[in-house]
């Protein structure tokens, strides 16, 4: 199971990879990388709206580098508080931001110093004054507890060595009746002991991915409910991660919802 790391995983190293990699990403979007990115792949992939992606910062929606589309999962109220879970570069944020509107808050989230920095001067260019950035981990979050509304997160969980820490640190940051819009990365099958153990396959986004069961075991843990998938997406097709693992294991990506108990 991949929803906890194997024993005497590296976890520092997991973790420097995956800043130095999104840090990369930050620099110079344009790179190398074993993952799609920008607003193209956001459209054709993952069915963003186009003209919506256009009216927001450039330094936003060439730095994007999620697996779903969260944003397209449920409603956002008016004045309502989201955060967006690992926010990178702002692309989901400011599209958050905005259905809430000027009454509601916007909370980015994120470890890497260079996404914070995109993210920032993005909602500084797009006149969004809902936006807050702020430095930090996923399995300690800088937000209250029940404050939150909406948390949003596109292809984080399956870098986190453990899960259902991930999990209940969402949990306590949503508001009673509060919702999970949740993008990430799944696999066919199970992963061979060896794979999961290896740092940079979780740093691809593929070792520490989840087969769909545990994903709906992993929410009924920690105590949410209406766990549901409700988009699928090829988001490694043709790229390096593909052809990194067995065409058995199938990796895509999925679109979920759940909530937490009123």
């Amino acid at each position: 199971m991949a929803i906890s790391c194997p024993t005497h995983f590296d976890v520092q190293y997991l973790r420097e990879q995956v800043r130095k990699t999104y840090d990369q990403v930050a620099q110079d979007p344009s790179g190398e990388f074993h993952f799609h990115r920008g607003p193209d792949y956001a459209v054709r992939y993952l069915g963003y709206d186009r003209t919506e992606l256009a009216a927001l910062p450039e330094r936003a929606t060439s730095r994007f580098a999620g697996v779903g589309n969260p944003i397209s999962i449920g409603p956002f109220g008016a004045g309502e508080t989201v955060l967006d879970h690992a926010c990178g570069a702002g692309m989901d944020l400011l599209l958050a931001a905005r259905r809430i509107g000027p009454g509601g808050i916007a909370i980015g989230v994120d470890m890497t110093a260079g996404m914070r920095q995109n993210a920032s001067a993005a909602a500084q260019e797009a006149g969004m004054r809902n936006i807050v950035i702020r430095e930090g981990v996923y399995e300690d979050l800088p937000v209250d507890d029940e404050s939150v509304d909406v948390v949003i997160s596109n292809g984080v969980i399956n870098l986190a060595p453990d899960k259902e820490i991930v999990l209940r640190e969402i949990v306590r940051v949503l508001k009673p009746g509060g919702r999970l819009y949740l993008a990430d990365v799944i696999v066919q099958r199970e992963l061979s002991l060896s794979a999961r153990s290896n740092p940079d396959l979780w740093a691809a986004c593929v070792g520490g991915a989840l087969v769909e069961p545990e994903l709906y075991r992993l929410v009924d843990n920690v105590g949410m409910v209406a766990g549901s998938v409700v988009r699928r997406f090829n988001c490694f097709l043709e790229t390096s991660a593909e052809r990194k693992v067995s065409s058995d294991l199938f990796v895509h990506s999925v679109n979920f919802f759940a909530r937490k108990p009123e």
